[in-house]
């Protein structure tokens, strides 16, 4: 036998979308206030009603009080069926839709009544307070049932009391009038309730556009993952309202861009501060893969607008792989450098074997003496001129690179560089970057030559000039050419061009320096680097020169001093 199927158990709950939830709730909450409102306004519409039908019963009360002539029957006259009290009493009554109209004497005896039999009877309730001269209003019940009464007192015509008038209206016909005006209620509270539904549904229609019919479940899973999907990528992300604020920003975005939380809510320009970053993030600047640079970080940005009118803007840290881009550069360079000195090295070599076969050893001793002491001579250069260790081994390897490309790379008569410097890999950034640019602008011109010029302008200032002899810098690029991603040469291997001379200003900029390029007299290209606080306290460094030496001669004085266990043998 087959099992069983399982029996599906009916569940009973709120629907799962969004939008049905919405427009239930919605819906709901329109038929809860149509009711309240129409409960609000029953209750006080029987207490109005009523109070209408004491005051129209008073009003008639009054008027009938006011006629002298019923004053002077009442007091000439007997209680009887046929008397001109009870004649006059019914015409009042028949001509104003009342239920009763009774006068009766100050002993509270009837002289008119609706039920002839009432006449010349004592009156059901207390007529004490219009008797004593005050007008009443009030709901109360009699011989003739429940009704909205209004009570005066009859004055003769020298105004003494001589009795009262008591006017009924049925109560009956008050709830009647309550219960008609239900109907016309009901009918407005249903139209607002149609309207308040129509309403609804339009609203949870944009709802599900919007949330594009998901279920609340689904939209709390969406948030739960964007959240660890945006705080675990490796690529920074900042999220734009339509009016260019801030309103996300993931972990990698804080590291790369070095803000924090309290630019949420902020816009661009107040959080970043003008610059081609911001103007790329804001949509100024257009295209893909954007290159910028932020503080010493190579930035690669992607903006794509979204559906609301924002944007959401994705960055990259190139600046490793930027690095190694420009060493992969180098490196080309210097395998066509190796390849060309191949060339001059077998030339060399041939020259040398033939001095040898021709027993020519003098000149052969002579002519590799020149080839070694040029080498020498290039790093005694700079190593008298350059007391840096890091930037006087990247000069030496520059000359060289460039004396295989065709440039003679010249060190300044003017050179002089303590070792003193704050830091060192800063400058050698800078004189890296300006040197190579130099060197490929002259390359494969007549006459090529670069010349370096680094000195202390005073005990903290360091000051940079590298002149080249190319084509040389239009005065209108002169500011286009440290902007980032701008760049005259053909791409490199790593696909991005304009990163160097930026990067040198804002190292630059960062030690309070500047950059700036000129044409010198002999035309090409002139960068002059100003670095103020680039060396430290020139008093500072004798002092830990002076604390170095005095702990080696103590340290040698302690050695000596300690004695020596003598051999045993």
């Amino acid at each position: 036998m087959s099992p069983t199927p399982p029996t599906r158990r009916l569940r009973i709950g709120l629907p799962r979308r969004v939008f049905a939830q919405v427009l239930l709730m919605q819906v709901a909450i329109a038929a809860g206030v149509a009711v309240l409102a129409t409960g609000l306004f029953l209750a006080p519409l029987s207490d109005q009603l009523d109070d209408q039908a004491m005051r129209r019963a008073l009003a008639i009360a009054q008027t009938t009080a006011a006629q002298p002539s019923i004053a002077e029957d009442l007091r000439h006259s007997r209680p009887t069926v046929d008397g001109p009290v009870q004649r006059e009493a019914e015409r009042i009554r028949r001509a104003s839709g009342a239920e009763y109209v009774v006068i009766m004497n100050k002993e509270g005896v009837r002289w008119s009544h609706t039920d002839p039999g009432e006449v010349g009877r004592i009156v059901s309730t207390d007529p004490s307070e219009a008797l004593a001269g005050h007008e009443v209003m009030e709901i109360d019940s009699g011989t003739l049932g429940r009704s909205a009464r209004g009570k005066v007192p009859l004055r003769d015509a020298q105004g003494d009391i001589v009795g009262a008038v008591s006017v009924g209206i049925e109560y009956d016909s008050v709830r009647a009038r309550l219960i008609h005006a239900i109907p016309g209620l009901f009918a407005y509270a249903g139209g607002a309730l149609a309207v308040g539904a129509l309403a609804a549904y339009l609203i949870s229609r944009r709802v599900q556009r919007q949330t594009r019919d998901l279920a609340f479940s689904d939209i709390s899973g969406l948030l739960s993952e964007r959240e660890a999907m945006l705080h675990g990528i490796r690529e920074g992300v900042v999220a734009l309202d339509r009016s260019g604020r801030i309103r996300l920003l993931n972990d990698e975005a804080h590291r790369l861009l070095g803000i924090g939380d309290e630019v949420i809510g902020q816009s661009l320009d107040d959080a970043l501060g003008p610059g081609r970053t911001t103007d790329m993030l804001a949509g100024r600047v257009t295209g893909t893969d954007l290159v910028t640079v932020r503080g010493q970080r190579v930035l690669i940005a992607n903006r794509m607008p979204t559906d609301d009118g924002g944007a959401v803007a994705t960055l990259r840290d190139r600046t490793e792989l930027e690095q190694l881009g420009r060493e992969l550069d180098s490196t080309r360079g210097l395998i066509d450098a190796l390849r060309a000195q191949d060339h001059e090295h077998a030339n060399r070599m041939h020259t040398l074997l033939g001095l040898l076969e021709l027993e020519m050893f003098d000149d052969a001793v002579e002519f590799v003496g020149e080839v070694v002491g040029d080498h020498r001579a290039t790093a005694e250069q700079v190593t008298e001129k350059v007391h840096d260790p890091l930037l006087a081994a990247l000069l030496v390897g520059k000359a060289t690179v460039a004396a295989e490309r065709g440039v003679a790379l010249w060190i300044s008569d003017r050179t002089l560089l303590p070792d003193r410097l704050i830091d060192p890999r800063g400058l050698v950034t800078i004189v890296g970057n300006l040197v190579d640019n130099a060197v490929d602008a002259v390359a494969g011109t007549p006459h090529a030559r670069v010349e370096v010029d680094v000195r202390a302008a005073d005990d903290r200032t360091v000051e940079l000039r590298v002149r080249d002899t190319g084509p040389g810098v239009p005065s209108a690029r002169r500011e286009l050419i440290f902007t980032e991603g701008w760049s005259t040469k053909k791409l490199p291997s790593h696909g991005k061009r304009g990163i160097g001379l930026p990067l040198v200003r804002r190292l630059a900029e960062r030690q309070g320096g500047s950059v700036h390029v000129g044409e010198p007299d002999g035309g090409g290209a002139e960068f002059t680097v100003v670095l103020p606080e680039a060396l430290t306290d020139p008093g500072l460094a004798q002092e830990a020169t002076e604390a170095l030496l005095t702990t080696t001669a103590d340290s040698a004085a302690d050695a000596m001093a300690t004695p020596t266990k003598e051999d045993p043998r």
